[in-house]
């Protein structure tokens, strides 16, 4: 699924110059993609397309500090959640950008959440809302574990 997702942000530079969802799955049937993984990365972005159209009362903007719920933190991991408050922190995510990151995550049903699936789904949700992710946020998502190691270092 997430090769797919990759794919789609690579190909399309917004959601809405993406094909309707029937021409969508049989361009990525051409290039290669399994039937089962495209239509359960095509679930997964129509479940991301609601959580970003619809109308919400979190502030963009919050004070407070946001408490995992057990099963939260036993699906995402703390690396994951840390990963998450290291971007809400520096001012890359709003709170309901998180709630929708992490909303998104649970339903991979992958646990713990790998970093490098955690940064597809921050850069997925920023592409659905439009948004550029800007040079921080992008290297912070384009960076491999290794190479986060190595500029430590430095």
């Amino acid at each position: 699924m997430f090769d797919i997702l990759v794919y789609l942000y690579e190909t399309y530079y917004r959601p809405d110059a993406c094909p309707d969802t029937a021409a969508l799955t049989k361009k990525l049937s051409a290039v290669g993609f399994p039937e089962d993984e495209i239509s359960e990365a095509l679930t997964w972005l129509t479940g991301l397309a609601l959580t970003s159209t619809e109308p919400s009362a979190a502030p963009l903007i919050s004070a407070g500090f946001r408490v995992y719920a057990q099963q939260e933190i036993a699906a995402l991991g703390t690396p994951a959640i840390g990963f998450i408050q290291f971007l809400e922190s520096a001012g890359l995510l709003n709170a309901l950008q998180r709630e929708i990151v992490v909303e998104r995550a649970l339903v991979v049903n992958e646990s713990p959440m790998p970093l490098d699936k955690l940064r597809i789904i921050v850069l997925m949700m920023l592409w659905s809302q439009g948004a550029e992710p800007d040079m921080l946020m992008f290297d912070e998502l384009l960076l491999s574990d290794d190479d986060s190691i190595v500029r430590l270092l430095h």
